[in-house]
């Protein structure tokens, strides 16, 4: 009896010594800058979308489809991590859940995930360790739209918020150190999930708190403009939307990917398609995208049996040959803090001086890049407000400009001279900062109190058109 006690002891010992551990260790916490810097030395990796789409033949299937359709009979996560190599890629990153709200991973938050599918394997420990193994870094992907869930538009509550931390603290303490995570489905036209509806700096803040080195990056650069970080850590550009960061004039740090084949996720089709060539993906993506300040990242899709197809791995092995991992790329030319604060301009009531025609003040916070209040040509010193309800205490300041520009140019200011103030019950008040000369400013100062805050304009130059004035109380 003792004999077998021994030998159970042993093995489990032996168990315990082969496995890689999973606690979550936050280490001690880097300068963002550096970790940004670390993000694009990376410079090139793996996206795997791979969920129950697969299994659906849509990238947005039935939202009740029964988990029993997905069963990876043969996944190898090994397999996976050997293909990235094979690339030169540093890293991967798996879509732990899609827009469809299915979860590979075994959560606790709901049944809709692997362990009540015939599979019953936790998907994303095999991913994490398979990749570790392998001297990987470890990238995640989250969906913030969840049409199982209703996680959606009309149907948001209060407790969806704390659903999401839920599954990001399952995350982000079972698996170890993560790098980075990925976020989609949120502010952004087609999924209409505001940063107010499920708090933004809510979220940001729940996942420094439980990993402070991890990078967030949003899918978000078809809204915003690409001079500042607006509610991420790093710009991500989906190529496939239509989303191109600019080779000539970038300067934050950014990541961009394409899928090797037609699709995100793989469909019945996809074995037998012509993939994208190692040629184009490191010529007309890799390189110019790394000279940019830009990590790339090239999906390769799993198929149903949990396996990366032999066209996609022979076009990763000749990616392999014609590109090789060169270190560290150029130094970012300098920092930018993130804006993560709710704007709280936004649908605020508007005033202004006479407006050019029907661009008028209320264009210039309706949460749109692309619409903007210009000033009637005939005002000399024309100004736009924003009113609140109540005092109330702001300490950020944003100046966004409607410019038009050919692909490669710089944006340029049409503001020459001007001032934001703040009403102090009697009259207008100057905000003591330094102005700038760019079409996008945001301005940090000590925090005040006020009814009003006012844009206050000198001079200027035709054309002049303020997409946004923005206004935020950021917690510093």
């Amino acid at each position: 009896m003792k004999l077998k006690l021994a030998i159970s002891l042993f093995l489990l010992c032996q168990i315990g010594f082969s496995t890689i551990s999973f606690s979550a260790d936050k280490g001690t916490p880097k300068p963002l800058s550096v970790l940004q810097q670390q993000f694009l030395d990376l410079r090139f990796g793996m996206f795997i979308h791979f969920n129950i789409p697969t299994f659906g033949q849509s990238d947005w299937p039935d939202p009740n489809l029964s988990p029993i359709v997905f069963n990876p009979t043969k996944l190898d996560c090994n397999q996976w991590a050997d293909a990235a190599i094979s690339a030169g890629m540093t890293y991967g990153c798996l879509t732990t859940k899609h827009h469809s709200g299915f979860c590979i991973w075994p959560t606790k938050t709901t049944d809709y995930n692997v362990m009540n599918s015939p599979f019953k394997r936790d998907v994303v420990k095999e991913y994490v360790e398979a990749f570790l193994k392998k001297g990987l870094k470890v990238f995640l992907y989250y969906s913030i739209l969840d049409t199982h869930h209703n996680i959606r538009p009309g149907w948001i509550r209060k407790e969806n918020t704390q659903f999401i931390k839920d599954q990001l603290t399952e995350l982000f303490t079972n698996y170890g150190e993560i790098t980075c995570l990925v976020i989609d489905g949120w502010d952004a036209g087609w999924s209409r999930i505001s940063y107010e509806d499920v708090s933004f700096e809510e979220i940001y803040n729940h996942i420094k708190s439980l990993q402070p080195n991890c990078l967030i990056t949003e899918h978000n650069a078809g809204k915003y403009p690409s001079d500042e970080l607006f509610y991420t850590d790093v710009k991500h550009y989906e190529q496939n939307a239509g989303q191109k960061v600019s080779k000539e004039t970038n300067q934050l740090p950014a990541q961009a990917g394409i899928p090797i084949n037609i699709n995100w996720f793989w469909k019945e089709t996809s074995a037998a398609e012509k993939v994208k060539k190692a040629k184009y993906i490191v010529a007309e993506n890799l390189i110019p995208l790394n000279n940019a300040h830009c990590n790339f990242i090239l999906n390769v899709a799993p198929n149903k049996y949990g396996l990366i197809d032999d066209n996609a791995l022979s076009e990763l092995k000749e990616v392999g040959k014609i590109w090789k991992h060169a270190g560290p790329v150029s130094k970012l030319p300098f920092y930018k803090q993130p804006i993560i604060s709710s704007n709280i301009a936004k649908g605020k009531k508007m005033n202004s001086s006479w407006s050019d025609d029907m661009n008028i003040c209320d264009f210039a916070n309706d949460d749109n890049f692309y619409t903007a209040w210009s000033p009637a040509p005939q005002v000399k010193q024309p100004w736009l407000e924003v009113l609140f309800e109540k005092e109330t205490s702001f300490n950020t300041i944003g100046i966004t400009e409607l410019t038009n520009k050919k692909p490669g140019e710089a944006r340029v200011s049409k503001i020459e001279s001007y001032n934001l103030q703040y009403w102090d019950g009697k009259e207008w008040k100057n905000i003591d900062l330094q102005t700038m000369n760019q079409p996008l400013r945001i301005h940090r100062f000590n925090p005040l109190h006020s009814t009003k805050v006012r844009l206050q304009i000198n001079s200027w130059k035709p054309g002049l058109a303020i997409a946004e004035l923005m206004v935020y109380n950021e917690k510093r």
